[in-house]
């Protein structure tokens, strides 16, 4: 199997990745979750095995990143963090399952091949689209009308929410939680700049708009006024 290890303790990444690789595995290491995810966004990988406490994105972050990504790739989070409500917060952030450091790696590659013996769920969606707008997922590309719409992170990481929420209103409070991992109200306008930018270059030029102000409620991306 291919399996991405995302683990920032370096004695313990190298001796898992080198157990791993022991048993006939392909492994690759990421250091941090966000690097984790750039990597599980660009391969296939079989399991993915994630430590909870990282710098940069921590273990259930990342977990969120990709189930709202529809990577759908079997996780096992690998962690110190051993409580009740440890493990059912992971279970419920898109964890597959849990163990627990300090562990045995015989029970860990057991539970790596369990789940890798789990049959492959339906093909997830890599692409999404409403009206003449359409953005792939595996490429990150974004086109309208056929023509490529270049986007900085933060503005692509705000249309594909509100694409995948397309038809539904689409809360500050939500993109502030999704896109940002605010859980707080930040006294600043960084939702509406960035969304005026995302809209400038989404429906600028365009006879039909996409994305609509609900003025005191938030916002909405259909084809559409609503």
């Amino acid at each position: 199997m291919k399996i991405l290890l995302v683990e920032d303790d370096v004695r313990t990444a190298d001796l898992v990745a080198a157990a791993l690789a022991d048993a006939g595995h392909v492994v690759d290491h990421a250091p941090d979750g966000l690097e984790g995810l750039r990597l599980a966004r660009r391969a296939a990988y079989d399991v993915v095995v994630v430590d909870r406490m990282m710098p940069k994105l921590d273990g259930l972050a990342l977990a969120r990143r990709l189930r709202a990504a529809t990577i759908r790739t079997p996780l096992l989070f690998l962690t110190t963090m051993s409580g009740i409500d440890d493990r059912v917060e992971g279970l419920e952030a898109g964890g597959d399952d849990y163990l627990v450091k300090p562990f045995a790696f015989a029970e860990l590659l057991a539970r790596i091949h369990a789940l890798g013996r789990r049959p492959p769920l339906a093909p997830a969606e890599t692409m999404l689209r409403v009206a003449d707008l359409e953005v792939d997922l595996m490429s990150r590309k974004v086109r309208r009308a056929g023509t490529i719409i270049e986007l900085q992170p933060r503005e692509y990481q705000l249309l594909e929410f509100l694409l995948r929420n397309a038809g539904s209103l689409v809360t500050r409070k939500q993109l502030l939680e999704h896109v940002w991992e605010f859980h707080f109200e930040p006294k600043t306008n960084i939702v509406e700049t960035h969304m005026s930018r995302l809209r400038s270059k989404v429906d600028k030029g365009f006879d039909n708009w996409l994305i609509h102000t609900v003025r005191g409620s938030g916002y909405i991306l259909r084809d559409v006024l609503p």
